[in-house]
């Protein structure tokens, strides 16, 4: 009896980390399909400016969403195993937040895009998707927070059509352009919002008011302050190809590094989902002292990723070598195959660091995080820079991996130290 109810134990487990990562991934696996079928899109009918004008927003975009993480996500995860009252108090004031730091990303990607040449009304827009699609980034979250991960998913599936419908349908009747696809994001984003729910909108209308600085001070002098840090940190080591190429060479230089990112955007937005879901859990297993079940978490994360990965890297060889016509319009082979050896490196060290990286934000270590940040980005950085004018673009994608290793070379020993703990 006692190995049956053992194996029926361990059948349930595996089944719950299933469904949880299942339904955590098809979220993002459906917004990364519905990215890339835009990209393809702006590839095929619109000059290669204004796809690396759309690719640079897919990067400036996950930026605002990885700061909302940072300033509002991180804050809310450290409500699980708190009193109700004060849990509620700090959520309350992180609604209240949202609201500003939308309106920030809507004046950051606005002022971007037009300092690239997107055009004042195309920047205007897509600087209005960036604030709607910052505050659904919040909702993920809040929604994570609360154990709703269903919801989650629901409006993710909804944005996904949403988007591939609009443009698709754009395409059809022959009104594809930047400022029309801009819309047409707005408008996907805007349709999302209500799968949070009733409950969600009543506590984020409850919430508006002047923004609340006095009562979020504590949580960013313990919390947001690290971990944004880190956050800006991470993009210069992980992105500062996109901004050098972009602002440098122009975004028609950057078209062929997007491509390549094209290629790992389920990957990637995996990457950047599962800490939603991951983060709480492994902050209340930490919390009663269970550092095994934490690092079991981290081990499934990490598998997960890896999953992904290969699936994600097998397709982007079959749209390669079977169907170039896609993607390879204004690219030669053997460039995109560059391309995408870098993304995948790159791509494949994240899958190992990240893990690593949303434990040690767990324990609040975003001190610790933002020094490995602080180290990276200058290698990064430099490197990229020193490539992009030596050797051009394509190869400058080499300071990023660089970037990567000096992250996961210094993240491991952090992580060790807790597990030593484990004995």
């Amino acid at each position: 009896m006692g190995q049956r109810a053992d194996v029926e134990s361990w059948t349930a487990a595996v089944w719950r980390s299933a469904y949880r990562y299942g339904l955590t991934s098809l979220g993002p696996v459906a917004v990364s399909g519905a990215h890339f079928v835009a990209s393809l899109l702006f590839l095929r009918l619109l000059p290669p400016a204004d796809f690396g004008h759309f690719s640079f927003l897919m990067i400036v975009v996950p930026f605002c969403l990885s700061a909302t993480g940072a300033m509002l996500g991180a804050p809310a995860a450290m409500t699980r195993g708190k009193p109700a009252d004060e849990a509620d108090a700090e959520l309350k004031t992180l609604l209240n937040m949202a609201v500003l730091v939308s309106a920030l990303a809507f004046l950051a990607v606005a002022a971007m895009m037009a300092s690239t040449g997107a055009g004042l009304v195309a920047a205007l827009v897509f600087g209005l998707y960036a604030a709607v699609f910052t505050a659904r980034s919040f909702a993920r979250s809040f929604a994570n927070v609360m154990g709703a991960i269903e919801r989650v998913a629901a409006s993710d599936i909804v944005y996904s059509l949403a988007v591939m419908a609009g443009l698709a349908g754009l395409a059809a009747i022959g009104r594809f352009s930047l400022i029309n696809a801009a819309i047409a994001l707005v408008v996907a984003s805007l349709g999302a919002l209500p799968l949070f729910g009733r409950d969600f909108a009543r506590r984020l209308i409850g919430a508006l008011a002047l923004p609340q600085i006095a009562a979020y001070r504590p949580m960013w002098r313990d919390v947001t302050r690290w971990s944004l840090l880190g956050v800006v940190l991470t993009e210069l080591a992980s992105n500062c190809h996109a901004y050098l190429v972009t602002f440098i060479s122009g975004p028609g230089a950057f078209g062929l590094l997007a491509l390549g990112a094209l290629f790992m955007r389920p990957a990637s937005l995996v990457l950047s989902a599962l800490p939603d879901i991951d983060q709480p859990v492994m902050t209340r297993k930490i919390a009663a002292g269970d550092l095994k079940g934490a690092f079991a978490v981290v081990n499934e994360f990490r598998t997960a990723a890896g999953a992904v990965l290969a699936g994600t890297v097998l397709l982007a060889l079959v749209l390669v070598f079977w169907f170039p016509h896609l993607l390879l319009k204004n690219y030669q082979v053997n460039d995109v195959l560059v391309v995408l050896a870098f993304w995948t490196a790159i791509t494949a060290l994240r899958a190992v660091r990240t893990p690593e990286a949303v434990f040690i934000m767990a324990t609040g270590g975003y001190s610790k995080l933002a020094w490995v940040s602080g180290v990276s980005s200058v290698v990064a950085l430099l490197l990229t820079l020193v490539l992009l004018v030596v050797v051009g673009p394509l190869w400058s994608l080499g300071g990023v991996l660089a970037g990567e290793v000096v992250m996961v070379a210094m993240l491991f020993p952090l992580t060790n130290q807790w597990r030593r703990q484990i004995g």
